[in-house]
């Protein structure tokens, strides 16, 4: 059946083999429309990110950068600046018309902490080839804070698709007029297009930037840590801000955000001619996201930038990226904030859950 598989299918696809895991499946694994991934644990040191390529596996691969192990099972210190290779718990064994696409969790992105899924004969990072059959890997390099991490720790998440996903402008301004998927003017090209918003309907506060030295954080702590340690306020009353080259910003977009039951949604980048910047485009939204039957009546994304080579104005209303809206197989049977765990659901401008409100 087309589409991204629903949480219904991820159950059937552990029942038939096509996904497998050195421990069983752990309660909440299975989100919407994406099952979270797990570290195993073995962390490898290795001197620089790499890709298997054709014809080679990671471990062939690893045995060319490997510089040290490192023990996860009772925690361990990656280290900012550095590379690590974790095998993961899960394996693959898909049939040849599905293909995975995977991203960091929420949570992880807003640590700035890059993580990138690798596979066996992988071209690509966060791209499981279809009919892949092989165990998956994660390539983890903190970028602006060192971080503990512990085996079984999910900072990934998965979705599978089959056949073409993707929904066009046409449909998906279709979809928009029978229910809302943005507040506000629907910016419909190649997507949904977002912008940022640099104008708070009350207050200065309009995002936080990562402090160059800080303490580690330990991913296992949550609502534990102070905000003040670790970010630094942006605040402005002229609706711009200047972003500074390798900093790393939490900001918020202007519009409010919907995903219908049957859609899922992936963040992409915004074309590289508007500026000197990236929004991270890795980053899945599962159906409900947003949506009001689910406890929301849209909810705003939180936009992780970066500036690069040199310093940049960035202006409120400014459109920074856009969502590709997918179609789902079917409908899922747990939406996104209605009945489970989601942290998000509702949000606005909002650090990562290791952080005190």
């Amino acid at each position: 059946m087309t589409g991204v598989s629903p949480n219904q299918q991820i159950t059937a696809m552990l029942e038939s083999g096509a996904i497998s895991a050195t421990m069983p499946i752990a309660s909440g694994q299975i989100q919407p429309a994406s099952l979270d991934l797990r570290l195993g644990n073995v962390a490898y040191r290795v001197r620089a990110s790499f890709l298997a390529g054709p014809g080679r596996t990671v471990r062939e691969r690893m045995a060319d950068f490997t510089m040290h192990e490192i023990d996860l099972s009772g925690g361990a210190v990656l280290e900012k600046g550095c590379v690590y290779v974790v095998p993961l718990m899960e394996s693959l064994a898909l049939p040849a018309n599905m293909s995975g696409a995977a991203s960091a969790k929420s949570s992880i992105g807003r640590l700035d902490l890059l993580t990138r899924i690798i596979t066996d004969r992988g071209l690509e990072f966060d791209r499981v080839a279809p009919g892949y059959h092989g165990q998956l890997y994660v390539e983890i390099c903190p970028q602006s804070f060192s971080v503990i991490a512990r085996t079984g720790q999910m900072l990934n998440q998965i979705i599978f698709r089959t056949g073409k996903t993707v929904i066009d402008d046409d449909d998906l301004r279709d979809i928009h007029a029978a229910t809302p998927i943005v507040s506000g003017e629907a910016v419909i090209s190649d997507g949904l297009g977002f912008s940022v918003d640099l104008r708070p309907e009350t207050g200065t506060l309009v995002g936080y930037r990562a402090k160059p030295h800080t303490g580690v954080i330990d991913l296992a702590r949550l609502n534990h840590y102070a905000p003040d340690d670790f970010w630094e306020p942006v605040r402005t009353d002229t609706g711009w801000i200047i972003l500074d080259p390798g900093a790393f910003y939490i900001l918020v977009s202007r519009e409010a955000i919907s995903i219908p039951p049957h859609c899922a949604a992936e963040m992409a980048p915004y074309l590289a001619m508007v500026g000197e910047f990236r929004v991270h485009y890795a980053g899945f939204f599962d159906p409900g996201f947003g949506y009001a039957p689910a406890g929301g009546a849209g909810s705003r994304g939180v936009l992780e930038v970066r500036c690069h080579e040199a310093p940049f104005v960035l202006e409120h209303g400014q459109i920074v990226g856009k969502l590709v809206y997918e179609r789902m197989a079917e409908v899922p049977t747990q939406l996104y904030g209605a009945g489970i765990s989601s942290n998000y659901q509702g949000q606005g401008l909002k650090l990562s859950k290791h952080f005190r409100s």
